[in-house]
Parts: C-alpha cells; sequence; structure tokens
C-alpha cells in the first residue's frame, strides 16, 4: 500500500474502533455521529468522506469478514468436495469470532449489536447478498454449471451463508461460549450431504 493507502486505512480503523468502543458503552440509538468523530479526533467531513452513515461503520468490521470468503473457495483443491469447500470458505470470517482470536471479544459484541439492532442487521444483510453473489459465480466456475441456467451455484452459496448465519446466531446468543468453528462444522454436517448431490 501507497502512504496515502496506508493513512487512508489508518484513519478508518480508527472511526471504526472509536465508534465500536461508544456503541458497546451506550448502544446504538444513543451514540451519535459528533460523539464518534470527537472521540476519534477527526471532522465530521472527514468522517463522511470515509463513510456514507452511522450504520456504515459498524458494517464495515463484518463486511470486511466477507471479502476472503470468494478467495479462499478459488483456492480450494479441485479434487475436494462441493461442501468442504464451502465450509473451507465460510470459516474465513469466522475465524475473528474464534477464541483464540485477539479480537473474538469485539467480534462478539459487534455481532450481537448488528443482529439486536433492525437498522444494522438490514444493512449486513445487503452485504450478505454480494457475498452471495460472489459464491454463486465462483460455485458455477468450480462445478462448470452457469449460475444464469442452473439452479446448484446459488443455492450451494445460500446454503453455505444459512450455515454461517445460523452460526452467527447461536454464537451470539451464548455470549460467545460455544465455539464458532465446531458450530460450523455441525451446521455442515447437516447441509454437507445436499451440497455434494450435484448432477454431473
Amino acid at each position: 500500500m501507497s502512504l496515502a493507502e496506508r493513512k487512508r486505512r489508518l484513519v478508518s480503523d480508527e472511526l471504526t474502533e472509536s465508534a465500536l468502543q461508544l456503541l458497546a458503552l451506550k448502544g446504538y440509538d444513543a451514540v451519535t455521529i459528533d460523539e464518534i468523530v470527537a472521540t476519534a479526533g477527526v471532522s465530521r467531513r472527514t468522517f463522511f468522506r470515509y463513510f456514507a452513515s452511522k450504520e456504515d461503520v459498524v458494517v464495515q468490521f463484518l463486511a470486511d469478514m466477507g471479502t476472503g470468503m470468494r478467495a479462499e473457495l478459488a483456492d480450494r483443491p479441485a479434487g475436494e468436495s462441493h461442501a468442504e469447500a464451502l465450509r473451507n470458505a465460510v470459516k474465513v470470517p469466522l475465524a475473528i469470532c474464534s477464541a483464540r482470536s485477539d479480537h473474538s471479544e469485539r467480534a462478539l459484541s459487534v455481532v450481537q449489536l448488528i443482529l439486536r439492532t433492525p437498522a444494522l442487521l438490514a444493512r449486513f444483510l445487503e452485504r450478505q447478498a454480494q457475498w452471495r453473489d460472489d459464491l454463486t459465480e465462483e460455485m458455477g466456475r468450480r462445478t462448470g454449471l452457469a449460475p444464469e441456467a442452473e439452479l446448484y451455484p446459488r443455492l450451494a452459496a445460500g446454503m453455505a451463508l444459512t450455515a454461517f448465519d445460523a452460526v452467527l446466531q447461536r454464537w451470539s446468543g451464548s455470549d460467545g461460549a460455544e465455539d464458532p468453528a465446531e458450530l460450523l462444522d455441525r451446521a455442515f454436517d447437516v447441509i454437507g450431504p445436499a451440497l455434494d448431490t450435484v448432477a454431473a
């Protein structure tokens, strides 16, 4: 990254961190953009250079989780089952939720905030729609089935993300007591047989 790109990333990270700290302390509705920028030490103008709204600051944390899924799916061995490839792709964003992650506690508070705040949940689901499209395209490439002509690639992507959602809900509801990796394995034990039944 260039110096300018590194600077932009640092400011974006500082805004996100400030927002998350305030939201964890006061709750979503009680926090204003003015408080976020004051905590981060930047102006409102700077805030709106990076984010369109308060919701975007929070959703960015989980939006970043989805960026590695398609790349991981593309990198999976050709001989691996579709279920196993998708399981490994969905494990990527769940890595920060692991108890072994330095960010596990923060991830839990953000996930709980998003799942319990309708405005944030709506924005998160918008982001997931893009992840679904990305995984659908990659499954089309992996299987040789055109997504516009065959149902399997989109259904497979949708099932994998439904498993992801179920794991987040369960992990959030347990206040982090349950292991997300174990939950994901259990979810794929349920949907795996269907994922691996695809017409040649």
